[in-house]
């Protein structure tokens, strides 16, 4: 069963929970700003198991030294659903062992 499409208030009470994620163009969107291109190429890598995990995958763009994420869910016609909000959490949680600044 396909995850349901959140209101834009349910998407606005999640996001309160998730301090640097933002609604934009219909994508939960983070950016973090790492300790070095070494640093940001590790936590790509690890948000890339996570997204296998949780079979939900992300647009996902690495810079020098920054990780960009844009995530929903496209088998619900790229509307944000409670998969996005599981993988933006799971993120969340890798992010400070990364030194993110």
């Amino acid at each position: 069963m396909a995850p349901a499409p959140l209101s834009r208030q349910e998407i606005d009470d999640r996001l309160t929970r998730l301090p640097g994620w933002t609604l934009d163009e219909d994508k939960l969107t983070r950016s973090y700003r790492l300790a070095s291109h070494t640093a940001a190429t590790a936590m790509v890598v690890h948000i890339a198991q996570v997204q296998d995990e949780l079979d939900h995958h992300s647009d996902l763009t690495l810079g020098y030294n920054t990780v960009v994420l844009a995530v929903n869910t496209h088998s619900e016609g790229g509307a944000v659903t409670e998969k996005d909000f599981e993988l933006a959490t799971r993120v969340e949680a890798l992010a400070p062992g990364h030194g993110v600044r």
